[in-house]
C-alpha cells in the first residue's frame, strides 16, 4: 500500500464479504473488491490479505467479527 486512499473501502468490502462468506473463493473475493479502485497496487497483496483473514477466522471460529 502506498497512498492509502483506497484502504477504507477495501477494508469495509472485505469485512462485509467475510461476514457473509467466511471462506470465500478467489472469484468471490475479486467480485467483492471490484468496486474499489487502487492505482498503487496490482491487488495481489490485497487478495492475499483477504485470504489470510479468512484463514485466521476459520482457525478461530469463536472469534467473531463485530458489527
Amino acid at each position: 500500500v502506498q497512498c492509502g486512499f483506497c484502504t477504507p473501502g477495501l477494508l469495509l468490502a472485505a469485512h462485509d464479504l467475510l461476514r457473509s462468506r467466511p471462506r470465500p473463493s478467489d472469484v468471490e473475493i475479486r467480485e467483492a473488491l471490484a468496486g474499489n479502485l487502487c492505482r498503487c497496487t496490482g491487488y495481489g497483496q490485497i487478495l492475499d490479505a483477504v485470504r489470510l483473514a479468512a484463514e485466521r477466522l476459520a482457525a478461530h471460529p469463536g472469534d467473531r467479527m463485530g458489527g
